[in-house]
């Protein structure tokens, strides 16, 4: 087995430990007309990361602290190197804080598990498998003994149909664009029913064209199925479009969350109506004030 499908196995099929939550810090820097109840579903509580390095200990994130409610879209923006992606990856389990660490559910994070689905800017696709194969590979492990071969079979059909994928269920990767790739990407995440959904620049490396109509894909799934979602990303115009919260992220080393911005727009949100609408043009200026004079990167003054 080639070490991708290890690792894609050793996300879906891991287990969470739990531990006693009856004393969960509360984040005074959340915005106070937030409303959030008492215990996050999800919570990044003063969490800290240092990796060693031949120079000494590098702190990538200091004490960053964010609480999310159910159903909420969370965008992280900032400068490359501002440990968004570090962030990430301790919510998946993928990476171990140094101090503090996150909740979900009342249950400790330290280890990959189902209920925390990833979606790469790579879309990681499997290439020897068809489109059916591929989210039929995260079905199995997470419903085998659960649900019916007839079942899974279904599930995984509402599943690429979902992301107006239903026309290619038999053909690979190299068959289809890397638009189609990313919609089967989060296929395979959503088909794994996850409590969290989360997204490292999923759309990063499409063409704008391709990036607008997935985008809509996902807010209209978003409606339906109202998942968490934790989305990294460098467009600005797409976290004011897609997000409830915009967090962004201070520079490196030892980053932490600056601001948090709530977008109060209603939904649905139809992005030409909105080009013109003075609250989203609010918002945006907002989170290119912070990127771009409060958080200039210090190679941008010198230029």
């Amino acid at each position: 087995m080639s070490a991708l499908s290890n690792a894609v196995n050793k996300i879906i099929t891991s287990r969470e430990s739990t531990i006693d939550n009856s004393a969960a810090p509360v984040n005074e820097d959340l915005p106070k007309e937030h409303p959030m109840t008492e215990k996050a579903y999800l919570e990044v509580s003063h969490t800290s990361i240092e990796f060693p390095t031949k120079k000494g200990p590098f702190k990538a994130l200091d004490d960053v602290n964010l609480k999310i409610d159910k159903g909420e879209f969370i965008s992280l923006i900032g400068h490359s190197g501002c440990g968004k992606s570090t962030v990430l990856n301790i919510i998946a389990g993928l990476l171990q804080a140094t101090e503090g660490g996150v909740i979900l559910e009342g249950r400790e994070v330290n280890e990959p598990g189902p209920d925390r689905a990833v979606v790469f800017q790579n879309h990681s696709l499997l290439p020897w498998l068809t489109v059916y194969q591929n989210v039929e590979l995260a079905v199995k492990q997470v419903f085998r003994g659960k649900k019916t071969k007839a079942e899974m079979a279904e599930w995984i059909e509402h599943n690429l149909e979902l992301v107006h994928m239903s026309h290619a269920l038999h053909k690979r990767p190299s068959e289809i664009s890397g638009g189609m790739k990313q919609r089967v990407g989060i296929a395979r995440a959503l088909a794994m029913q996850p409590k969290v959904l989360l997204m490292d620049e999923p759309f990063g490396a499409l063409d704008a064209l391709t990036r607008a109509h997935l985008q809509d894909s996902l807010m209209e799934i978003q409606k339906d199925l109202q998942n968490t979602v934790v989305m990294i990303t460098h467009d600005v115009d797409e976290a004011v479009l897609l997000s409830d919260r915009i967090v962004m992220m201070t520079n490196g080393p030892e980053a932490t969350i600056g601001e948090v911005l709530e977008v109060k727009l209603d939904r649905p949100r139809n992005r030409v109506e909105l080009a013109d609408d003075s609250e989203y043009n609010r918002y945006r200026s907002e989170v290119l004030k912070f990127l771009y004079e409060r958080q200039r990167k210090p190679e941008e003054k010198v230029a």
